[in-house]
């Protein structure tokens, strides 16, 4: 027994020594693989990452072209991105839409260097912006990229979501240009800190290591499983050999996890300088760290190996889970209740916690904290997980387990949800078929924020009714308006032209022809006045706009009607600035503004009255005021006083069209500027603005 006992140790020692020794023998050959692969994982992954810093580049780059943000702002917006390390081994320059190069700073033989198609570099890049800012084209060649590289990168570029901070600019109209030699890609691979790391990487994925260590882990693995099964006496009586299966895990997969750092101490030995005595002691220790590595894959093995020899009997004995379970089972007499009371207050925290994340999924608000929500389930989620993770192989049963109570929690999520939405259905059938009047006030959950916009669009349904019915009934008042205000002087030209037909009378004759004057005159302003109307409310008056000094203008208008001022008996007080007030405005309409307003003050103003117009020149416009005090009783409503055919005086005793105000709002409006009528007891006020240039 002695004998065998050592025949399998050396046995295992001698087939872990050769294996160790066969690794370290094998470095030479993964020294030129290293070589001969010219390290293509670490060029493939330093280009990616160069790629990620164009992109913060082309903002830099275009943004030191226009001078239009500040160098400070784009230091701390891209200050950690390696853009500025990168760009000092790059040429690089930015050309407009005519091939012309905006920075300045390169010679002409980079310059055709870098618009040449076919170049010397290692890796090129062109990137094409639209007057938009988006990349309409990207282009990348160069002697280190192969045709599926090229591919890949040009994708990944278009693809790339655009990101300008608060006041930088996005590249429009422009093409931006990089381009980097072979030596000087080396130099900022090994300059930018990750070349150990990409070597590192390099080493491990390649084809020939990974192959000789896997071969070889494999080779002790079998013959640890095979030891176990035909010498079971001997493993069974070492405590080292009866580790529980979740321990043994837990170390192969620290092992697995531990890959990186083996191959960086195999890089290292690979790149040390030629020394004989270095040489030894570097190549001893890799030899005693490959038989450490060997060596736990062999114990772990050996442990699982006893799954074949103990069958049923290892799942209850070498199951950490079953041995805490068995003990729990023996104590269960003594702090079973204990245990039960504190599952139970366990249970019922975890239902109120339950019932109330699912109370807030139930009501959650798209429109209010979304993203804190959204985190909160998947942290939830990730808990969850987590912990299902952490249960290695019983991790599988939980994980249906889960999958289970996620099916019914979801079925019983989306069944309330049907009925809020079917709730929400019938609101909107009702809002469909007229109905202004409802009540949404049922609970609907996570439809709550549609809830509130169904209440708007009622609002705004109602509103649009009742401007309909408004305008219904304004059309009504304007045929009625216009066929009154029409007839009425067409009326006197019929009846005095029956007259003058028949009356001999020269001096009646005169008169009858002065009176027809006046009422034709009377019906072409009328006429005139709609036609303007309908021409300012469809946008289709010319406009001549000019340089207009609207203090002297208004001082026009206002020496034009003084003596119809002077019959109306009203004092009128000219608040005026001494100085030109210049606007861009159309002198005609504008005229014709101050020429209605002064007119219907003089026709409804009370005699022996004050009335001020006041002119005032604030930072941004120009505010004229007219007050006036009413002879008549101010009934209206001013909203509407200066819509179309809409008289102040409703029994319409002065005369009047009642389209004066309208065509003045329409043409101060048309002019960008505002008139709004407002109204005191008997104070009548009109406020123009006009906007300064």
């Amino acid at each position: 027994m002695k004998n065998s006992r050592r025949r399998i140790i050396a046995f295992v020692f001698i087939l872990i020594l050769i294996c160790s020794v066969g690794m370290v023998a094998a470095y030479p050959a993964f020294s030129r693989e290293m070589q001969s692969g010219e390290n293509d994982i670490i060029y493939e992954q330093s280009l990616t990452d160069i790629c990620r810093d164009l992109e913060n580049g082309n903002y830099i780059l275009y943004n030191e072209v226009t001078g239009k943000a500040d160098r400070a702002l784009l230091q701390e917006q891209y200050g950690n991105s390696r853009f500025d390390l990168l760009r000092k081994y790059m040429d690089y320059e930015v050309f407009d839409s005519r091939g012309t190069a905006q920075l300045g700073t390169n010679s002409n033989s980079v310059l055709r260097n870098l618009k040449a198609k076919n170049t010397s570099y290692a890796f090129r890049v062109e990137f094409t912006f639209q007057n938009d800012g988006q990349i309409s084209k990207v282009q990348v060649t160069g002697s280190k990229i192969d045709v599926q590289l090229q591919y890949e990168m040009e994708q990944n570029l278009l693809s790339m979501e655009p990101f300008p901070y608060q006041g930088v600019e996005t590249p429009s109209d422009v093409q931006i240009v990089y381009g980097i030699t072979g030596e000087k890609l080396n130099a900022y691979i090994k300059d930018s800190g990750d070349f150990e790391y990409l070597a590192v990487r390099g080493l491990a994925e390649s084809e020939f290591y990974s192959t000789i260590s896997i071969v070889l882990a494999l080779i002790v693995a079998c013959a640890a499983v095979c030891l176990t099964i035909k010498q079971r006496s001997i493993f069974e009586e070492k405590k080292i050999f009866a580790v529980p299966f979740e321990i043994v895990v837990t170390a192969l997969g620290i092992l697995a996890g531990m890959a990186n750092f083996v191959a960086e101490m195999v890089l290292i030995t690979i790149n040390a300088k030629p020394n004989t005595l270095g040489t030894v002691v570097n190549i001893a220790a890799n030899v005693v760290m490959w038989f450490v590595v060997f060596g736990i894959v062999f114990w772990g093995f050996a442990c699982l190996g006893a799954m074949f020899t103990m069958k049923k009997a290892y799942w209850t004995e070498r199951i950490l889970c079953a041995r805490i379970f068995r003990w729990l089972k023996k104590r269960k007499a003594k702090y079973g209740r204990g245990i039960k009371k504190k599952a139970g207050e366990i249970w019922n925290r975890t239902k109120h916690f339950c019932r109330k994340q699912y109370d807030m999924l139930l009501h959650l608000d798209f429109q209010d904290k979304t993203n804190r929500t959204i985190l909160k389930i998947v942290l939830l989620n990730f808990v969850v997980l987590l912990i299902i993770c952490s249960m290695w192989f019983y991790g599988i049963a939980a994980l249906v387990i889960y999958s289970i109570v996620l099916f019914f929690f979801f079925k019983k999520y989306f069944k309330d949800i049907q009925s809020k939405y079917k709730l929400l259905l019938r609101a909107t059938n009702r809002l469909a078929e007229g109905d202004l009047d409802s009540n949404f006030e049922a609970d609907m959950g996570i439809f709550n924020p549609v809830q509130e916009e169904l209440k708007k669009i009622q609002s705004g349904f109602k509103k649009a009714v009742e401007e309909e019915v408004k305008s219904e009934r304004m059309k009504t008042e304007l045929i009625t308006n216009v066929s009154h205000d029409l007839k009425t002087p067409l009326t006197a030209i019929i009846t005095y032209t029956d007259l003058l037909k028949t009356e001999n009378d020269e001096e009646k004759r005169k008169e009858y022809i002065q009176i027809l004057e006046q009422k034709s005159l009377r019906l072409k302003v009328l006429i005139e006045d709609l036609f303007e109307i309908s021409k300012a409310a469809s946008n289709n008056v010319t406009m001549n706009f000019m340089s207009v000094d609207i203090v002297d203008l208004l001082k026009q208008v206002g020496l034009e009607y003084d003596s119809k001022i002077k019959e109306t008996n009203l004092d009128f007080r000219w608040s005026l600035p001494d100085h030109k007030i210049v606007l861009w405005l159309d002198s005609q309409k504008t005229y014709r503004i101050f020429e209605n307003l002064i007119v219907n003050i003089t026709k409804y103003a009370m005699p022996h009255t004050r009335v001020y117009v006041e002119m005032n020149e604030l930072d941004d416009q120009v505010h004229i005021s007219m007050k006036n005090v009413s002879a008549e009783e101010l009934n209206f409503n001013t909203e509407e006083i200066t819509d179309r055919f809409v008289r102040g005086d409703i029994s319409r005793n002065t005369e009047g069209s009642g389209l004066g105000l309208a065509i003045a709002k329409s043409f101060a409006e048309l002019q960008h500027g505002t008139l709004k009528i407002s109204t005191d007891a008997d104070l009548y006020k009109v406020e123009i603005t006009f906007p300064v240039p």
